[in-house]
């Protein structure tokens, strides 16, 4: 058993044996979805999941009210604040946006911000771009009611987790393109960004051992996608990996665990960025596996929440 885990941190071990294990299918995703939404009830950074939260609604293409959630800072507002569109994670198929709503409320506090967290449509029941749409009308929102949230429209960022960082950054793309709503900055954590990494034969046996493995990737695609991983012609909103340029995007930060599944679309898209000109900052936690900050009084884990909330500060600063 010692061998399982001898590439992780070992203060890591201990929350990476609280994870139940399972293999997604249609069959038994409504129970995974009960059951994350049960475990993230009492969240280890103390902090009500609806804490202060107002709840609002911003109109999908569709017609659909995309239910939001606004989180303010405690602290009395001296000037307007810099804004943060949050998107949960999930692998596309669960969580919601009071899963990620103590996080909210600590990243609101903590580097001053405006946060709006969006509860998007999952697939498979809504597969892409639904959950994209989603996200554009909850940023669009966010930009019209900027004045009445004390917001900064040229400080507004987009974060998130996992699927929630691979749907930051495909809409970081496609505000890009549509040209209408301008990111200040994109904040990226181990997202989930090429569909292509379920076709890999090559990627080593540490990575995606634990918590988010290879079969529940290939789920999670499939399920978001309706077609094969890997197959021609995915669009790069649905895979921001696949995007060929990636030229004028907002300054980038991603983290991502050295055994994480997704540390190889990571890295490579990290370098793209840096290629394409774009700022980025990256950092890779030794010993880390996918979702490690649940081990809150970790050292790596507590690293990695002031390196995020440092980025937030210098990447929303006023110009």
């Amino acid at each position: 058993m010692a061998d399982d885990y001898k590439h992780v941190d070992p203060e890591l071990v201990a929350a990476l044996q609280t994870f139940p294990p399972f293999q997604l299918s249609d069959e038994i995703l409504p129970a995974v979805r009960q059951g994350f939404s049960e475990m993230t009830k009492a969240n280890p950074l103390g902090v009500s999941a609806a804490a202060d939260a107002e709840a609002a609604t911003a109109n999908a293409p569709d017609g659909y009210g995309v239910p939001i959630y606004i989180h303010r800072p405690k602290a009395e507002a001296t000037d307007k604040r810099a804004g943060l569109l949050f998107i949960h994670g999930g692998g596309y198929i669960f969580g919601d946006a009071f899963m990620s709503g103590p996080s909210c409320r600590a990243f609101a506090d903590a580097a001053d911000l405006v946060v709006v967290a969006v509860d998007y449509r999952l697939a498979p029941d809504h597969r892409h771009p639904v959950p994209l749409e989603d996200c554009y009308a909850a940023l669009q929102w966010l930009f019209d009611n900027a004045d009445a949230l004390g917001v900064d429209r040229d400080r507004v960022g987009v974060a998130g987790e996992s699927a929630g960082g691979g749907l930051s950054a495909s809409l970081a793309l496609l505000a890009r393109d549509r040209g209408k709503l301008k990111l200040a900055y994109q904040q990226l954590i181990y997202p989930m960004i090429d569909d292509r990494t379920c076709m890999r034969a090559d990627v080593p046996g540490h990575l995606g051992q634990f918590v988010w493995t290879r079969e529940s990737n290939l789920y999670g695609w499939t399920s978001l996608l309706g077609q094969a991983p890997g197959s021609p012609g995915i669009s790069p909103y649905a895979a921001a990996a696949r995007a060929t340029d990636l030229s004028g995007l907002p300054p980038a930060f991603i983290y991502v665990g050295a055994l994480d599944l997704f540390l190889d679309e990571d890295l490579d898209y990290a370098q793209r960025l840096l290629a394409a000109g774009v700022p980025t900052e990256l950092h890779v936690y030794d010993g880390a596996y996918h979702g490690f900050e649940v081990a809150v009084d970790s050292n790596v884990a507590q690293r990695a929440f002031r390196d995020r909330i440092e980025g937030l500060r210098r990447g929303l600063a006023k110009r």
